[in-house]
């Protein structure tokens, strides 16, 4: 019986030195964290035969030994061959320091990877892809050792971030922005429309202040090739089919204008008939937005009578008023198609939806060729005492704001100039705003009324009027298409 208690005895003895050699070989994979744009966190290790995956952490503060910390997760089952813990509400900046431990069972036995230390220096989407054009850190991640049931290792040393002179620029939802920062970049090398992160397309009818002749779609409009993204204007009836604008048009399964009114659905009243042009936009008002900043935009403008191009910044949130541009917008480029107006170039502010007011601050730069037979690089400072205009590098207009726009928009009878009050000299441009590239056809402001255009502004018959001299606007269509190279913001 003594023979046979000392024998157990050292089989156990034996299997317990197995099983502790094993845990001092085996380390545990490093975890893999990444900071979800635009809030989240993601923890992540590579399946090795686990049957559990803990993650302890702390935001900005360091752990106290084995505590459980503000993130305490276990997670029981791995997805797609790795074991992720998410918290999606996690809101988190560059600079920001993640202390964590992890732990895992494998084998039955339980491995730590202890002293975890990790620094937030770049956003990624949900699909782990780095989203463009936002500022970055170098990186810093330190883990300690791994140990089996042990206490932990002496932590290491944090590596210290280069310093760098704090920026003038906002972006919406980041901080520690540098200056000169590339802090959106849009190069167009995707395959498709569906593939550009940084954008959403528009679906819907354009109305109030302009009433444009034209609705925005994708199909046929929007295209990608090559490293050139085009808008495309073609007639509604092409589409569809002669006489269909007369009828109806519902985009409400698609429409990214507001449910239940004509920004998604029309139908045919009268002389009121649908827009006879399709065109496109894009925008990235749900993913990027930033207040002050310099921004660069090679684009060619579109040839043809009534096209305008929409290379503009717009407000966020209207914290002016959302009617007749009481909060604002700012075109870095614009210069009417029709071949008599084509040589002049503008840039700067609309700041009301009628004259003299709306044209008051934009700047002129007359061109030796019409601006739309080839590539320019259109550039904007936008600084919070003023504005500045380039192109291909020459400065053509600076606006000064001086006691602020409000000043001389009440001179003008701009009847919300009052509402800028409250803001600073630059109001209402002191906000956030976001990047819109597309293609508008007419409208009831930005030509004036002579006897050479088919249709009179204020006039309820001038989508019918316009559509009615057909044959005087589309034969010059022979260069319609607007294309833009790369668009560029960089910190001031």
């Amino acid at each position: 019986m003594a023979c046979k208690f000392i024998i157990l005895n050292l089989l156990s003895l034996v299997a317990w030195c197995d099983a502790q050699a094993r845990a001092q070989k085996y380390v545990v994979p490093p975890a893999k964290l990444e900071a979800i744009h635009p809030q989240g966190l993601r923890v992540s290790i590579p399946d090795d035969g686990f049957s559990l995956f803990a993650f302890h952490g702390k935001l900005n503060e360091e752990m106290n030994g084995l505590e459980a910390g503000h993130w305490s997760r276990d997670i029981t089952k791995a997805k797609n061959n790795r074991w992720i813990f998410s918290d999606k509400n996690a809101k988190l900046k560059l600079g920001d320091t993640i202390y964590f431990w992890t732990y895992v069972i494998k084998d039955g036995l339980g491995y730590r990877q202890d002293n975890g230390e990790w620094t937030v220096t770049e956003f990624v989407n949900e699909d782990g892809t780095p989203v463009s054009g936002l500022p970055t850190l170098a990186p810093t991640m330190s883990t300690g050792g791994t140990t089996a049931h042990s206490e932990p290792p002496p932590r290491p040393t944090s590596t210290t971030q280069p310093p760098c002179q704090v920026s003038q620029t906002a972006v919406l939802g980041h901080t520690n922005i540098c200056k000169g920062a590339l802090i959106f970049n849009e190069e167009f090398d995707k395959n498709s429309i569906k593939e550009l992160d940084n954008w959403d397309p528009e679906v819907k009818f354009p109305q109030e202040p302009d009433y444009p002749f034209n609705l925005y779609m994708v199909d046929g409009a929007l295209h990608l090739e090559n490293g050139i993204f085009s808008i495309t204007p073609l007639l509604l009836e092409s589409k569809y089919h002669e006489g269909f604008l007369n009828e109806q048009l519902d985009l409400t399964n698609t429409c990214t204008g507001q449910i239940g009114t004509r920004e998604c659905q029309q139908v045919t009243s009268g002389a009121q008939i649908l827009p006879p042009v399709i065109t496109g936009k894009i925008t990235t008002r749900s993913k990027f937005n930033f207040k002050f900043g310099r921004v660069e935009i090679r684009a060619k403008l579109p040839g043809g009578s009534w096209l305008l191009p929409e290379i503009i910044l717009e407000p966020r949130d209207n914290v002016y008023g959302n009617r007749r541009y009481e909060s604002g917008l700012i075109r870095v480029a614009f210069a009417k198609g029709n071949p008599i107006y084509a040589k002049k170039l503008y840039g700067g502010p609309v700041l009301s939806d009628t004259e003299p007011y709306r044209s008051f601050l934009m700047k002129e730069k007359i061109g030796i060729d019409n601006w739309y037979k080839d590539f320019h690089n259109y550039s904007m400072v936008w600084k919070p005492d003023g504005l500045e205009f380039y192109v291909d590098g020459e400065l053509y207009g600076t606006v000064d704001p001086g006691e602020g726009f409000y000043a001389t928009a009440r001179q003008n009878a701009v009847p919300h100039a009052m509402h800028w009050v409250k803001g600073t000299v630059m109001a209402p441009l002191d906000e956030m705003f976001y990047v819109s590239l597309g293609l508008r056809v007419g409208g009831i402001h930005d030509f004036a009324d002579s006897p050479e255009k088919p249709w009179k502004n204020r006039n309820n018959k001038a989508t019918i009027s316009f559509w009615n001299s057909k044959d005087s606007w589309f034969p010059t269509w022979y260069d319609p298409d607007m294309k833009v190279d790369y668009v560029r913001i960089y910190a001031l």
